[in-house]
């Protein structure tokens, strides 16, 4: 545990995108082998416009990191915040701080986002996508980025994590977020056992289904235990057969132009159809 606390304590900028890349490129790998569906699409040009959605995400991180640098060491310095509550041994220490923050900088907002009007036209670009692969995991409006940022800025500032455990939470972010976005078929016996814990592919592809109520559901990234207790989960149906997209996107080519997604948070509001899914297993 002290060679983790030490790796993220000194890592530079370069090596945890470089964890990004990695968790990229074996997804994409994976995505070619064990495929979940088999798209009919041009996989370098839809992973081109979703890249240049996680390069303006990082972008924007960076902005950010001087804040994030600045709450995380006048917190951790003070010992202020939930995690100095109580004392832990260090394991337990970082297992709460990555609760902490994957509730407030990942959950929290993005269910937020779904409940606010003016927050979820920044969203939908994420949900516009047909073709959820791994590369959809950072489409996100530059708007939203900046929402998801400050909500971690406030976990950090909450819970007083140090540093090092800012840098590791937002590695496993990125992991977890290709992962669970990843065009791949596991069993269904693994993916439900993952699900108990993580957030496993098969539960966050019910998340991208194209209507509501299942849009509304399973807004984990990390843990699977703030949906489990806020009530948010649900059980994935065969997600081989999960309709991706948003009901409120139907114009021809609207998922993957550039131009039409950046626009579409100042487009006139257009709900949703709201329409039901049969027999929905949400957990009692």
């Amino acid at each position: 545990m002290e060679k983790l606390v030490y790796f993220f304590e000194h890592a530079e900028s370069w090596q945890r995108t470089l964890i990004l890349v990695i968790g990229l490129l074996v997804f994409w790998v994976l995505e070619g082998i064990i495929p979940l569906v088999s798209f009919n699409y041009k996989k370098l040009r839809h992973a081109g416009l979703n890249l240049f959605f996680t390069l303006t995400t990082i972008l924007i991180n960076f902005g950010f990191a001087y804040l994030t640098i600045m709450g995380s060491d006048y917190t951790s310095s003070r010992h202020l915040g939930l995690l100095y509550i109580v004392r832990m041994p260090v394991w337990l220490f970082a297992i709460s701080g990555l609760l902490i923050l994957d509730f407030v900088g990942a959950w929290l907002i993005h269910w937020i986002e779904h409940r606010v009007k003016w927050m979820w036209k920044f969203h939908i670009v994420h949900h516009t996508d047909t073709w959820v692969d791994t590369t959809t995991a950072n489409r996100h409006h530059p708007g939203e980025s900046i929402f998801r940022a400050l909500f971690t800025l406030l976990g950090v500032l909450i819970s007083g994590t140090p540093v090092w455990l800012v840098f590791l939470y937002q590695s496993c972010s990125v992991f977890f977020a290709q992962f669970n976005h990843a065009n791949i078929s596991l069993p269904k016996w693994m993916d439900d056992l993952m699900s108990s814990i993580i957030v496993s592919p098969d539960m966050h592809k019910v998340h991208h289904h194209y209507v509501q109520p299942l849009t509304d559901t399973n807004y984990g990234n990390i843990f699977s235990c703030w949906d489990r207790i806020f009530g948010t989960f649900v059980r994935a149906p065969d997600a081989s057969k999960i309709r991706y997209g948003i009901d409120v996107c139907t114009a021809e080519n609207e998922h993957n132009s550039m131009a039409k997604l950046l626009q579409i948070p100042f487009a006139p509001y257009r709900p949703p159809l709201g329409a039901k899914f049969n027999e929905v297993p949400r957990e009692s």
